[in-house]
């Protein structure tokens, strides 16, 4: 895909938060008077989505600590961030691998080396301890934020009780490699754990930034680490009554360079009929599966043969 969205939000200086109070470069801890739940907060996941990283620096020059409990505020991918070009934002993804994609225990206890596998085993204690996990990213196209949950209910009630404009999205992960909001005790049945990810809206786009700065103040919230009273002035949106989630059932894999969307969809849409013809792959058509079949994440912006074009979801 040619071009690029234009860059409306500053990256952030993250200089003076390279050195911090965990001995790993970039993690930082604040602990409350009391006791509470163990959350971990990470932005940058990939380099060149900045909105929740723009929050995290915010939260830390403000000189915030939780009333209750420790909060870990990691900028994982700094290495893909130091890389970010204005004239090509989205080229500062990642270094070697997608760095939502290596969370298997497999992948981490193996031999192989790459920038954001040996950065992953670096920031490992700080998920393995986690209670809580609310991962900030963006979207590469304009779309509404997104909640993504995994598919175990006690994410999709946390993710609902924020009560947030985002749409819920209940799904299982993807084939080329597990997500950090996947890994371990976070989606196990039997256990407690709490793991969202939040796709804030387009990278550059600065409401994006105020979904970030709100999703996470509510997150903490509800976590017990603050009462909503104590939230920083003017970080929480109005409270919004949350549609109903959304459970995807497919995912659209590009198997050529000719994928092409029938219509400009901007994720949302909900396409009527089944059968209808949404997208085109070397000749062959893409259909509907089902009747008020939605869109979710539909990009055509990192295309390449085995890649995710756009999912396919009904509502809960």
């Amino acid at each position: 895909m040619s071009g690029h969205h234009p860059v409306h939000t500053l990256a952030p200086n993250l200089a003076r938060w390279s050195t911090s109070n965990t001995g790993v470069d970039h993690v930082h801890e604040r602990s409350g008077a009391a006791p509470g739940p163990e959350i971990l907060v990470t932005a940058l996941v990939h380099g060149n989505e900045f909105s929740g990283a723009i929050a995290l620096a915010e939260l830390l020059a403000a000189g915030w600590r939780p009333a209750r409990g420790r909060v870990t505020l990691a900028f994982c991918n700094v290495a893909a961030f130091e890389r970010f070009d204005a004239a090509r934002p989205d080229d500062s993804r990642f270094v070697d691998e997608d760095f939502n994609r290596v969370w298997a225990s497999e992948a981490l206890d193996g031999p192989r080396r790459s920038a954001e596998l040996d950065r992953a085993r670096q920031l490992r204690p700080f998920v393995d301890r986690a209670t809580h996990l609310l991962d900030l990213h963006s979207m590469h196209e304009p779309c509404a934020p997104l909640l993504v949950t995994g598919t175990l209910a006690r994410n999709i009630a946390f993710a609902q009780a924020l009560r947030t404009a985002s749409q819920v999205v209940v799904d299982s992960g993807h084939a080329d490699g597990v997500r950090m909001r996947d890994y371990g005790e976070f989606s196990d049945a039997q256990g407690g754990r709490i793991a969202l990810l939040l796709e804030a809206g387009q990278h550059w786009d600065p409401r994006a930034v105020s979904a970030a700065r709100d999703t996470l103040m509510r997150f903490l919230v509800q976590a017990g680490a603050l009462a909503r009273s104590e939230a920083p002035m003017g970080w929480l949106l109005p409270d919004r009554e949350p549609p109903a989630p959304v459970v995807v059932t497919d995912r659209v894999v590009a198997a050529s360079m000719d994928f092409r969307f029938s219509g400009s969809y901007a994720g949302g849409e909900v396409i009527a009929r089944a059968g209808t013809v949404i997208a085109t792959d070397a000749g062959r058509t893409v259909t509907t599966p089902y009747d008020d079949c939605v869109l979710v994440m539909p990009s055509l912006r990192q295309l390449r043969p085995g890649v995710t074009t756009v999912r396919l979801g009904r509502r809960a």
